[in-house]
């Protein structure tokens, strides 16, 4: 198997000392590493990296050591190559540290190891910190996911790889430094989220600091609400010439709009400041019926199908006798930006839907969560009653929804948890539940806040984004903790959609309140209550 990407540069030894006054490791340290002696792996050459601009980095980043590699090579179902390969890169002035930088979707694509995809917009990618890092296509090459038709490779998908490839990374990482890493981190969003939420659950001692981001941690279930808001949305489309129904008109951006400055109008100043933001989520009650048409429609109002679809989607999925297959939603302002709208309904103009709970989450549903495998499987032909119940089995391989975290606990790890309440892809309120599962089994607030803090994110969509505070630091409060004992007691916040703005991101059940004096703009002027 060969990777898609491929270096163009390879380049001169750096004579770098170590953080830890260690002599650096030369170009023969890189080489060295082909000769590691790693079960059933197979590695590609390893180079040195010279410092500077990388694709796809927004910083230039340092010189560093890369290798690449293919755990467990097997031919699996229908002659398909599978194996879990990975990529880490191993800077020549290293900080000790150690990064998993968590996947995304189904994986399917090894990532650069930077340490900086799919985070919060505005970090410093952790190879450029000193950090180690790794990452891994979780155990197959493939984009519509039929490699879910493999039942071994579904399991490496769920949570093998991410096993194998944390421990192979350790081993490289020990032989190029000549030490172990002083510390183990684990960052995602998303489906990395999910993973990081796995490795307290199924590896408990093998991280000490995780950061779970907008975490994909119940996919089988949030998968059923997917189809649940296609087929709303679809059933009251307008049809194109054709007949056939277009599921991007389902709603215009000025009944987004619309349905936007409703809910600022109703829930922004519940925090004590009327700003752009819904910081008091839950005490957000917001009711869509008084923005119904009251005779001719137009903008300034919504049909009485578009009322019920969207008031359908925000309650969540249920079947026929009214038994919830998955959380409801938050009510965001946030709903009317471009992120929502490219999971909910897309842009395409045409009968086909370019809207990724249309596309991607579909793929997923037929070859990967229904047991067996189900290629023909449409969002129009799914059962409510009984496709959620041909999922369940995909819980065992895929699902990180335990919430014993004792042994991780022991272990002195910490959890970081986040979630942007207009995540149009998985609901905040779902990771929320959890959170408070998880308070209750690990003896109340106070208890669970000792090793894990779950923050929700005002107008912020799928891991970025929004019309709200997007960009803060989960990498250096998550390795303080760890390291120092220092819990985070909020997240300052800022973000590009409101310039010369910062907020604290308030640790769960609290929220944030502004104080009344000082500075709207400026988080010090509020406090988390």
């Amino acid at each position: 198997m060969k990777f898609r990407d491929s270096l163009s540069a390879i380049v001169v030894l750096f004579s770098v000392g170590s953080a830890y006054g260690m002599p650096s490791p030369s170009d023969a340290d890189c080489s060295a590493l082909a000769a590691t002696a790693l079960t059933n792996t197979v590695l590609d050459r390893p180079i040195v990296v010279a410092a500077g601009p990388m694709p796809d980095s927004e910083v230039p980043l340092p010189a560093h050591c890369l290798i690449r590699g293919t755990i467990e090579p097997r031919v699996g179902i229908g002659g398909v190559a599978f194996g879990t390969q990975f990529e880490l890169r191993l800077p020549v002035s290293w900080n000790g540290r150690f990064m998993f930088q968590g996947g995304s979707g189904t994986d399917g694509v090894v990532l650069p190891a930077y340490g900086e995809r799919n985070q919060p917009k505005g970090n410093t990618p952790a190879l450029a910190q000193g950090f180690a890092v790794v990452t891994t296509d979780g155990g197959h090459e493939d984009k519509d996911s039929s490699f879910g038709l493999d039942s071994k490779a579904r399991e490496d998908w769920g949570y093998h790889s991410i096993d194998v490839v944390t421990r192979t990374a350790k081993q490289l990482l020990k032989a190029y430094y000549g030490r172990a890493q002083n510390y183990s981190y684990f960052v995602g969003c998303s489906n990395g989220g999910r993973q990081g939420m796995m490795m307290s659950q199924r590896f408990a001692d093998y991280f000490d600091g995780i950061v779970a981001g907008d975490p994909v941690f119940r996919l089988s279930a949030s998968h059923v609400a997917s189809v649940w808001d296609v087929n709303a949305f679809t059933a009251i489309a307008p049809k194109n010439a054709e007949g056939k129904p277009v599921l991007s008109k389902a709603f215009s951006d000025s009944d987004l709009t619309l349905l936007s400055r409703s809910i600022l109008q109703q829930c922004d100043a519940l925090d004590g400041l009327r700003d752009g933001l819904v910081s008091n989520p839950a005490a957000c009650h917001f009711n869509p019926r008084p923005l119904q048409c009251k005779g001719y429609e137009n903008d300034q109002c919504l049909s009485a199908g578009q009322v019920s679809a969207m008031e359908h989607s925000i309650a969540g999925p249920n079947d026929s006798q009214g038994n919830k297959l998955y959380s409801g939603w938050a009510w965001d302002p946030a709903i009317a930006s471009e992120g929502w709208r490219s999971w909910k309904l897309g842009t395409s103009l045409t009968r086909i839907p370019n809207a990724k709970k249309a596309g991607s989450s579909t793929n997923a549903i037929r070859y990967v969560f229904v047991t067996p495998p189900a290629p023909e499987l449409t969002a129009s032909t799914f059962d409510f009653n009984r496709d959620p119940q041909r999922m369940k089995a995909s819980a065992a391989f895929a699902d990180a929804s335990s919430t014993d975290l004792s042994a991780f606990r022991r272990h002195g790890g910490k959890i970081i948890f986040y979630h942007g309440m207009a995540d149009p892809a998985i609901s905040t309120l779902d990771t929320q539940a959890y959170y408070q599962r998880l308070s209750k089994v690990q003896g109340g607030d106070k208890a669970t806040q000792q090793f894990a803090r779950f923050f929700q994110v005002p107008g912020m969509t799928h891991c970025n984004g929004g019309t709200g505070l997007d960009s803060f630091d989960t990498v250096s409060a998550i390795t303080d903790w760890v390291e120092t004992g220092r819990a985070p007691g909020h997240l300052v916040a800022t973000g590009q959609a409101m310039p010369g703005v910062s907020r604290p991101l308030c640790p769960f059940p609290s929220t944030a309140h502004y104080n009344g004096v000082g500075d709207p703009n400026d988080a010090k002027n509020f406090s988390c209550r």
